[in-house]
């Protein structure tokens, strides 16, 4: 799993799965799409206007993450 954040575009990504897929997205909002790949499995997450819909700093600050029953590598 990878979590993408680029302030410029105010946008986050969230990677289930890595490498390419042809993937379905499905929009949940306006801001929010989920891709599904094969099997219906989610792909990602994708999230506009990332900063009013997390709560993060628009500026200055990086995005913090804390993980629960996971690792990071």
């Amino acid at each position: 799993m990878r979590i993408t954040y680029d302030p410029e575009v105010d946008a986050a990504y969230i990677y289930f799965k890595k490498g390419r897929a042809q993937v379905t997205t499905v929009r949940l909002s306006e801001d929010i799409a989920v891709d599904f790949g094969p099997n219906e499995e989610i792909w990602g997450i994708e999230v506009l206007s990332a900063s009013k819909h997390l709560g993060l700093a628009k500026k200055g600050r990086k995005p913090q993450v804390e993980l629960e029953n996971l690792e990071a590598v």
